[in-house]
């Protein structure tokens, strides 16, 4: 299903590697009719305050656009609260994870080598600790820089 969704093997091994690596935190998948047609990841994040990191959020391509991305995301950053996370952090799309609160303005001030204008941040109970230092993504992320 994810090799469907990004139509390639990188994101589906990124699973297999965060899961290898014990740095999964959340997993979800959405089901209809006895198939996965959906998943998310939320893995550990070294930051200055507990935080998670989003990727990826998979969706079978015959059942995209018809929220059950949306329905992940809801539900994953209701799990990150959770798991007790202040934050959770996603690179990708402003237009598409704006629409949860994502921002990457508050972003900027983290260092990380997704910097840039798709390193997206978002507040989980309140603001951030802190508006500035560095976070790492677990080190099977390195493979797909």
């Amino acid at each position: 299903m994810v090799t469907a969704a990004f139509g390639g093997e990188d994101e589906a091994r990124l699973i297999a590697a965060l899961d290898a690596d014990g740095d999964t935190v959340v997993s979800l998948v959405a089901v209809e009719a006895d198939e996965i047609v959906g998943h998310i990841l939320l893995s550990g994040l070294a930051a200055p305050f507990p935080s998670l990191a989003l990727a990826p959020l998979a969706v079978r391509p015959d059942h995209q656009r018809r929220a059950v991305g949306s329905a992940l995301v809801r539900a994953a950053i209701q799990a990150g609260q959770v798991a007790g996370a202040r934050a959770i952090f996603v690179l990708g799309d402003p237009d598409y994870y704006g629409r949860f609160g994502f921002g990457a303005a508050q972003a900027r001030g983290f260092s990380s080598p997704y910097a840039g204008p798709h390193l997206m941040v978002l507040p989980l109970g309140g603001p951030l600790p802190v508006p500035t230092g560095r976070i790492d993504h677990a080190p099977a992320f390195a493979a797909l820089v």
